[in-house]
């Protein structure tokens, strides 16, 4: 099988543009995940991110995690787990507002941290979806307007930790799903792998590289290509040995943005029809967070049923 794509950004400023966005085109349309180096993060902000998350959780979380664990009789399941995932977690917002100073147990040099790294991977989503614009013959800024709804994007952080697990062949560390939002960032442990796309009927590793971003494409970024990209099944294994850290940032539409394929697309493919949804992205999520760990198919199915009720508004711009 050919091997993960990596895609090295300071390359987009040469003379290998051309091949680079090339590449960034073939990892979307033929693996919806791909793997970032030189994105314009600084390392030593990303080893002070790692290092805070993993003093955070030795600290706060994983005390409670061994408990959880223990009251359900987690140790001495012997039949596959399909209710619960493997993971200590907490949430982060960041867009519309920042949740940030309310969330407890965190200090506040790591909030501070925190927010520094959430503006950069802003940044570098937005850089990345005017790149996919661009890859895909749309105007200049056509993605990030068709996220914007009447506020803004919506932009939040999941911070997961995954303990060694005494029984990683019953208990998953994050059941399979594909994303319900746009385009996610994940910084990811390069030590203590884990993360598995299903590529071809087949379950592929991403690879852990030091200082790495991962890129993978949500549902809403398929319906707006119609279909051209997919958002990718993708799962978390347990491992018996080692934490393993994941950053998981996703950069969404706003919750009233409406969310339909780019007319443009339809235009260019004489014989595409429009095989996706209009819909408005909040009722997307509300239907999601009972199915996320089922097929994304139906999904689409049942906002195709209520998309006579949705007013197609002209995109907003800021």
């Amino acid at each position: 099988m050919e091997s993960f794509p990596v895609i090295n950004m300071e390359k987009l400023n040469g003379e290998e543009r051309a091949a680079t966005m090339e590449k960034i085109k073939d990892a979307c349309e033929n693996w919806g995940f791909f793997e970032l180096l030189n994105h314009g993060i600084p390392y030593e902000l990303l080893d002070t991110v790692e290092k805070m998350t993993k003093e955070h959780y030795r600290k706060c979380m994983e005390q409670r995690f061994k408990e959880m664990v223990a009251s359900k009789g987690l140790e001495g399941v012997e039949v596959e787990v399909e209710d619960l995932d493997w993971e200590s977690t907490f949430f982060l917002k960041h867009l519309p507002e920042s949740n940030i100073s309310q969330v407890p147990d965190l200090q506040d040099e790591y909030r501070k941290v925190m927010k520094e790294f959430a503006a950069k991977l802003e940044k570098l989503a937005e850089e990345l979806l005017d790149l996919l614009s661009e890859n895909l013959g749309l105007e200049k800024g056509y993605l990030k307007k068709a996220f914007y709804g009447s506020k803004g994007p919506t932009f939040g952080t999941k911070v997961s930790n995954y303990p060694p697990c005494p029984k990683p062949d019953l208990i998953k560390g994050l059941r399979a799903h594909t994303d319900a939002g746009g385009l996610i960032l994940l910084f990811q442990d390069d030590k203590v792998s884990g993360l598995q796309l299903l590529k071809d009927g087949k379950w592929v590793d991403v690879p852990p590289m030091h200082h790495s971003i991962v890129i993978n494409l949500g549902d809403q970024l398929e319906v707006i290509t119609n279909g051209k990209y997919k958002s990718i099944e993708h799962r978390v294994i347990a491992q018996s040995d080692g934490t393993r850290m994941s950053i998981a940032s996703f950069y969404n539409p706003g919750s009233d943005a409406v969310i339909y394929p780019a007319p443009a697309l339809l235009e260019k493919e004489t014989e595409e029809k429009q095989v996706y949804p209009k819909f408005v992205f909040e009722d997307y999520m509300k239907l999601y967070s009972g199915l996320k760990f089922q097929a994304k198919e139906p999904r689409f199915e049942a906002m195709k049923a209520v998309e006579a009720n949705v007013t197609l508004d002209p995109i907003r711009t800021a």
